[in-house]
């Protein structure tokens, strides 16, 4: 089967002043909690999840994956799983998917397999657990959907997480800014690619690319750039403190550690970083192993490139975001 990307990492320019830098310390403990934060780990999944997983995306038009809700009705209302095992058949997928793994098999036929990629040590089980012990949110069109597949009527298992009132930090704003561009740009680049394939990704990544960044910088009031230490467009190549950042991430990813957003005050205004991650996807124009057709198409478009060489889960680059305070 044809595999179609849920997601290509969408990738890829502030300030250089004299004299010695003072950089934040961005190393974290490598340790999952021992107790289970349902607020935690509704956040993983709308992080690592919702950009192709999305409850908002049209029944029809517009979505490259099945919402989440649609694995949890899949994989424990109808094949009837108890918690330890819906989290380990989850993991098993994510850990590395295969048509024999997966139990939605409309859904891999309509989108495509999901590409392997890496999250956050301890991430799926936690994701996988609050799935299954909580209510999650869904489609308006969800109910007739599951039902109209000869599925019994529809209601969500699990408990009702209280709404609690979360006071977001600058790190939390950076990273909805992050997000939400990457959605926006991840829709219109999964869109070329269905329609026309790795080469139409390529056009659209030289002509729009930029251009849909700076509109999302526009409507957030912020500063936004993709940057990289091995940039393919010149105006993606990073300074001196998002090469430093670029280096910390890297050095926790290897690591294995939790990576963080870092949010840095500056006078009235925060400089934000976060990581842009390869996954399999990716390496069709930025791995080791590139077709002979994309490469000379990736050369006419850029002629000085950098950005290829690379494997499954490394840091490509980062979310450089600046914005008031």
């Amino acid at each position: 089967m044809k595999i179609i990307s849920f997601l290509l990492a969408i990738l890829f320019l502030t300030s250089c002043q004299d004299g010695k830098k003072e950089y934040q310390n961005v190393e974290e403990e490598n340790a999952i909690a021992s107790t289970f934060d349902p607020l935690e780990a509704k956040k993983l999944m709308e992080t690592h999840c919702y950009l192709c997983h999305s409850p908002l995306a049209d029944e029809n038009q517009g979505r490259i994956a099945p919402p989440m809700v649609a694995i949890k009705a899949r994989y424990i209302d109808r094949e009837g799983y108890n918690e330890a095992e819906f989290i380990e058949n989850v993991k098993a997928f994510v850990a590395n998917p295969t048509e024999e793994k997966a139990l939605m098999y409309g859904a891999v036929k309509k989108h495509g397999l999901m590409p392997k990629q890496a999250f956050p040590e301890g991430s799926i089980e936690k994701i996988a657990a609050f799935m299954y012990d909580y209510q999650i949110e869904e489609p308006e069109w969800f109910k007739a959907h599951w039902e109209s597949h000869g599925n019994e009527n529809w209601t969500q298992s699990g408990k009702k997480l209280e709404e609690v009132e979360v006071v977001k930090t600058y790190a939390d704003i950076g990273l909805d800014y992050a997000l939400g561009t990457k959605k926006v740009l991840g829709k219109n680049l999964m869109e070329a690619i269905q329609q026309k394939g790795t080469m139409e990704a390529l056009t659209f990544c030289n002509i729009q690319a930029i251009p849909l960044t700076d509109s999302m910088s526009t409507q957030f009031n912020a500063t936004i750039k993709r940057v990289s230490d091995k940039n393919r467009n010149p105006n993606n190549k990073a300074n001196a403190e998002e090469l430093y950042y670029i280096a910390q991430f890297k050095k926790d990813l290897v690591d294995k550690k939790v990576i963080k957003p870092v949010a840095l005050e500056k006078g009235d205004k925060i400089q934000f970083y976060y990581p842009i991650e390869t996954n399999t996807m990716c390496l069709q124009c930025h791995g080791k192993q590139i077709k002979p057709e994309v490469q000379r198409q990736i050369l006419k478009l850029y002629s000085k490139d950098l950005a290829v060489g690379y494997d499954e889960n490394e840091v490509r680059g980062i979310w450089s975001i600046s914005f008031k305070k």
